[in-house]
């Protein structure tokens, strides 16, 4: 695991102590799980963009692209795997 120091403004401080009393969680596991949720959120963001395929989502999310559907439909993303895609890979998944 690697360290980094860093400056933050006082907002910014106020902010992750608030949410660490809120989590009841240190500092640090907070700071760690906000990278994490910002990571998420500027993936997302760069697939509804079109910077980012399915698949590539998936990988940069370390979910697999079935997750990734679930996780977007979870957010009010449309699915881009319409119906009859999905009957199809059902059919290829059967016959093997």
């Amino acid at each position: 695991m690697g360290v980094i120091s860093l400056r933050l403004k006082d907002r910014d401080m106020e902010r992750l102590e608030e949410l660490s009393r809120l989590e009841h969680k240190d500092k640090s596991n907070v700071a760690r799980e906000l990278l994490e949720y910002g990571w998420d959120f500027l993936m997302v963001k760069y697939y509804k963009e079109g910077k980012l395929s399915l698949e590539g989502f998936a990988k940069k999310l370390d979910i697999s692209v079935s997750a990734a559907v679930d996780l977007l439909a979870e957010l009010g993303i449309e699915s881009p795997i319409g119906f009859d895609d999905y009957l199809k890979g059902f059919d290829a998944f059967k016959s093997k």
